[in-house]
Protein backbone atom coordinates (compact mmCIF):
# COMPACT_ATOMS: atom_id res chain seq x y z
CA UNK A 1 0.00 0.00 0.00
CA UNK A 2 3.06 2.71 0.98
CA UNK A 3 4.58 1.08 -2.57
CA UNK A 4 0.78 2.61 -4.73
CA UNK A 5 1.22 5.68 -2.44
CA UNK A 6 4.57 6.49 -3.42
CA UNK A 7 4.22 5.47 -7.32
CA UNK A 8 0.80 7.82 -7.11
CA UNK A 9 2.81 10.50 -5.80
CA UNK A 10 5.74 10.32 -8.07
CA UNK A 11 2.93 10.14 -10.92
CA UNK A 12 1.39 13.28 -9.74
CA UNK A 13 4.46 15.21 -9.16
CA UNK A 14 5.81 14.07 -12.81
CA UNK A 15 2.14 15.51 -14.17
CA UNK A 16 3.14 19.01 -12.29
CA UNK A 17 6.24 18.94 -13.59
CA UNK A 18 5.02 18.52 -17.13
CA UNK A 19 2.06 20.97 -16.69
CA UNK A 20 4.53 23.42 -15.35
CA UNK A 21 6.72 23.36 -18.41
CA UNK A 22 3.50 22.99 -20.59
CA UNK A 23 2.37 26.08 -19.79
CA UNK A 24 5.08 28.20 -20.69
CA UNK A 25 5.46 27.29 -24.70
CA UNK A 26 1.70 27.21 -24.90
CA UNK A 27 1.65 30.75 -23.39
CA UNK A 28 4.78 32.13 -25.39
CA UNK A 29 2.49 31.74 -28.46
CA UNK A 30 -0.41 34.19 -27.52
CA UNK A 31 -0.88 37.57 -28.80
CA UNK A 32 -1.48 39.64 -26.30
CA UNK A 33 -2.55 43.07 -27.00
CA UNK A 34 -3.54 46.34 -24.38
CA UNK A 35 -5.28 49.45 -25.57
CA UNK A 36 -6.17 52.12 -23.76
CA UNK A 37 -9.98 53.00 -23.50
CA UNK A 38 -9.73 56.33 -22.46
CA UNK A 39 -7.39 57.32 -24.82
CA UNK A 40 -9.57 55.90 -27.52
CA UNK A 41 -12.77 57.92 -26.44
CA UNK A 42 -10.91 61.20 -26.53
CA UNK A 43 -9.38 60.76 -29.72
CA UNK A 44 -12.00 58.80 -31.59
CA UNK A 45 -13.53 60.36 -34.33
CA UNK A 46 -17.15 59.22 -33.24
CA UNK A 47 -16.79 60.92 -30.02
CA UNK A 48 -16.36 64.23 -31.45
CA UNK A 49 -18.76 63.63 -33.73
CA UNK A 50 -21.21 62.94 -31.09
CA UNK A 51 -20.21 65.43 -29.08
CA UNK A 52 -21.17 68.21 -31.87
CA UNK A 53 -24.26 66.76 -32.53
CA UNK A 54 -25.17 66.97 -28.91
CA UNK A 55 -23.86 70.53 -28.85
CA UNK A 56 -26.58 71.58 -31.86
CA UNK A 57 -29.42 69.33 -30.18
CA UNK A 58 -28.93 71.78 -27.18
CA UNK A 59 -27.64 75.20 -28.74
CA UNK A 60 -31.45 76.42 -28.90
CA UNK A 61 -32.02 75.65 -25.24
CA UNK A 62 -29.19 77.24 -24.30
CA UNK A 63 -29.99 80.32 -26.32
CA UNK A 64 -33.08 80.46 -24.24
CA UNK A 65 -31.49 80.19 -21.10
CA UNK A 66 -29.00 82.99 -21.87
CA UNK A 67 -31.74 85.16 -23.26
CA UNK A 68 -33.86 84.79 -19.83
CA UNK A 69 -30.35 85.22 -17.97
CA UNK A 70 -30.27 88.49 -19.96
CA UNK A 71 -33.63 89.47 -19.41
CA UNK A 72 -32.85 88.97 -15.68
CA UNK A 73 -29.42 91.18 -15.75
CA UNK A 74 -31.43 93.88 -17.38
CA UNK A 75 -34.83 93.94 -14.37
CA UNK A 76 -31.77 94.06 -11.93
CA UNK A 77 -30.10 97.11 -13.39
CA UNK A 78 -33.75 98.58 -13.65
CA UNK A 79 -34.34 98.01 -10.13
CA UNK A 80 -30.82 99.24 -8.93
CA UNK A 81 -30.86 102.26 -11.31
CA UNK A 82 -34.82 103.52 -10.72
CA UNK A 83 -34.97 102.46 -7.21
CA UNK A 84 -35.22 105.58 -5.49
CA UNK A 85 -37.21 107.72 -8.49
CA UNK A 86 -40.22 104.29 -8.04
CA UNK A 87 -42.89 104.04 -5.77
CA UNK A 88 -43.43 101.40 -3.28
CA UNK A 89 -46.04 99.49 -4.92
CA UNK A 90 -43.58 99.44 -8.51
CA UNK A 91 -40.63 98.54 -6.54
CA UNK A 92 -42.45 95.86 -5.20
CA UNK A 93 -43.73 94.39 -8.23
CA UNK A 94 -40.23 95.06 -9.66
CA UNK A 95 -38.36 92.79 -6.80
CA UNK A 96 -41.50 90.09 -7.26
CA UNK A 97 -40.79 89.91 -10.98
CA UNK A 98 -36.71 89.74 -10.71
CA UNK A 99 -37.55 86.70 -7.84
CA UNK A 100 -39.95 85.17 -10.52
CA UNK A 101 -37.40 85.85 -13.38
CA UNK A 102 -34.59 84.29 -11.31
CA UNK A 103 -36.38 80.83 -10.44
CA UNK A 104 -37.25 80.24 -13.80
CA UNK A 105 -34.08 80.69 -14.77
CA UNK A 106 -32.55 78.45 -12.45
CA UNK A 107 -35.12 75.83 -13.70
CA UNK A 108 -34.07 76.04 -16.97
CA UNK A 109 -30.45 75.34 -15.97
CA UNK A 110 -31.22 72.74 -13.71
CA UNK A 111 -33.82 70.73 -16.88
CA UNK A 112 -30.99 71.74 -19.10
CA UNK A 113 -27.84 70.67 -17.47
CA UNK A 114 -30.13 67.01 -16.22
CA UNK A 115 -31.17 66.73 -20.08
CA UNK A 116 -27.96 67.57 -21.19
CA UNK A 117 -26.12 64.68 -18.81
CA UNK A 118 -28.91 61.74 -19.48
CA UNK A 119 -28.18 62.71 -23.29
CA UNK A 120 -24.44 62.96 -22.63
CA UNK A 121 -24.76 59.25 -20.70
CA UNK A 122 -26.84 57.15 -23.59
CA UNK A 123 -24.30 58.30 -26.49
CA UNK A 124 -21.75 57.65 -24.46
CA UNK A 125 -23.12 54.76 -23.67
CA UNK A 126 -23.10 53.49 -27.48
CA UNK A 127 -19.85 55.21 -28.26
CA UNK A 128 -18.55 52.69 -25.79
CA UNK A 129 -20.54 49.18 -27.23
CA UNK A 130 -19.35 50.46 -31.10
CA UNK A 131 -15.95 51.18 -29.87
CA UNK A 132 -15.63 47.84 -28.46
CA UNK A 133 -16.89 46.34 -31.54
CA UNK A 134 -14.34 47.76 -33.63
CA UNK A 135 -11.64 46.62 -31.24
CA UNK A 136 -13.02 43.27 -31.05
CA UNK A 137 -12.97 43.28 -35.41
CA UNK A 138 -9.79 44.54 -34.76
CA UNK A 139 -8.29 41.93 -32.56
CA UNK A 140 -10.01 39.24 -34.60
CA UNK A 141 -8.41 40.34 -38.02
CA UNK A 142 -5.10 40.89 -36.42
CA UNK A 143 -5.09 37.08 -34.96
CA UNK A 144 -5.10 38.84 -31.28
CA UNK A 145 -5.72 35.91 -28.52
CA UNK A 146 -6.35 38.56 -25.85
CA UNK A 147 -6.80 42.10 -25.74
CA UNK A 148 -6.94 43.81 -22.54
CA UNK A 149 -8.29 47.17 -21.53
CA UNK A 150 -8.95 48.58 -17.92
CA UNK A 151 -7.38 47.67 -15.13
CA UNK A 152 -4.18 47.11 -16.76
CA UNK A 153 -1.18 48.42 -14.70
CA UNK A 154 1.29 47.79 -16.85
CA UNK A 155 1.93 47.19 -20.64
CA UNK A 156 5.14 47.82 -22.41
CA UNK A 157 4.61 50.15 -25.59
CA UNK A 158 5.18 46.46 -27.98
CA UNK A 159 1.64 45.30 -26.43
CA UNK A 160 -0.13 48.71 -26.73
CA UNK A 161 -2.21 48.53 -29.78
CA UNK A 162 -4.18 51.82 -29.31
CA UNK A 163 -2.89 53.40 -31.60
CA UNK A 164 -3.20 50.82 -34.74
CA UNK A 165 -7.32 50.39 -32.86
CA UNK A 166 -7.89 54.49 -33.26
CA UNK A 167 -6.11 54.20 -36.78
CA UNK A 168 -8.25 51.23 -37.95
CA UNK A 169 -11.59 53.30 -36.12
CA UNK A 170 -10.86 56.07 -38.09
CA UNK A 171 -10.31 54.40 -41.04
CA UNK A 172 -13.88 52.99 -40.21
CA UNK A 173 -15.62 56.42 -39.42
CA UNK A 174 -14.47 57.93 -42.92
CA UNK A 175 -15.79 55.20 -44.79
CA UNK A 176 -19.39 54.91 -43.20
CA UNK A 177 -19.33 58.61 -42.98
CA UNK A 178 -18.47 59.28 -46.73
CA UNK A 179 -21.50 56.98 -47.73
Amino acid sequence: MIFAKLQLGKVAAAAVLLCAFALPAGAQELKIGVVNVPALMDRAPQTKAAMDALQEEFAPRQREILAKQTELQELVEKAQKDAEVMSEAERRALEKSIRDSRREVTRLDTEFREDLNLRQNEELGKLQRSLLSEVQAYAQGEGYDIVVGDGVLFASTAANITDEVLRAIEASYQATSSR
